[in-house]
């Protein structure tokens, strides 16, 4: 499929013109461009396995891209090592709230434990949290979606949010978006404030190790409390 990449590229690109250009947090790149590049793939009949193939190159470059929201994180590092413990604590919290509360939530709502499971990890970055899906009884793929739509409206929503609360202090913005967002909404917090996506990327780095570990531990209690 010769255009997976132009219309990626085209679809991206514009809605981030779009997005400068208007300046509103709706037109989040991301989101405009899966509403673009979605119906047409249905329109033409197109199979996603085919457009994946075709925007490998692009597909390639994830894992750089991740990688490289560590650089803010380094230029902070005399901040960080002043702060270690308090950061610890509030990634730890933070980490464990969202943990309960979208469990808890798809419990109370009626899902079954492997979709309770399944929401479990939605705060962190893709790959750690279909591993700990899987490690928990849920489904990597549910897992995955919930992964996706939390950190577009994290992106799109967190900074409205923040601002309606009055939480202008850099640690907490980047702190806060960063452990309930994880890759898109750091990147969001990068565009607004190189100090935010700072904190930002340590909470990213941080809170998927708790969740990684303290998941298989949470999620029985869950279990017991809310079945």
């Amino acid at each position: 499929m010769w255009w997976a990449i132009p219309l990626t590229a085209i679809a991206f690109y514009g809605a981030r013109f779009l997005a400068i250009k208007l300046k509103t947090p709706l037109l989040n790149p991301m989101l405009i461009a899966m509403l673009i590049i979605i119906p047409l793939l249905l329109l033409t009949h197109t199979d996603y396995d085919s457009y994946f193939e075709g925007s490998s190159p692009i597909n390639a470059l994830l894992q750089p891209a991740v990688v490289a929201l560590a650089f803010p994180l380094y230029e902070q590092l005399h901040q960080i090592r002043a702060r270690w413990k308090s950061l610890l604590l509030i990634c730890l919290g933070g980490s464990l709230l969202a943990m309960s509360s979208g469990a808890a939530l798809a419990l109370w709502l009626g899902a079954s434990p492997d979709i309770a499971a399944s929401v479990l990890p939605k705060s962190v970055t893709t790959p750690i949290a279909m591993a700990t899906s899987h490690a928990i009884g849920g489904i990597p793929a549910v897992t995955a979606l919930c992964v996706m739509l939390v950190g577009i409206f994290g992106a799109v929503f967190g900074y409205p949010l923040l601002k309606l609360l009055r939480i202008t202090t850099t640690s907490a913005r980047g702190l806060s978006i960063g452990a309930t967002a994880h890759a898109l909404g750091t990147a969001r917090c990068v565009e607004e404030d190189y100090q935010e996506g700072a904190y930002s990327s340590l909470a990213l780095a941080i809170c998927g190790v708790i969740t990684s570990l303290a998941a298989p531990f949470v999620f029985p209690i869950i279990i017991r409390l809310f079945s």
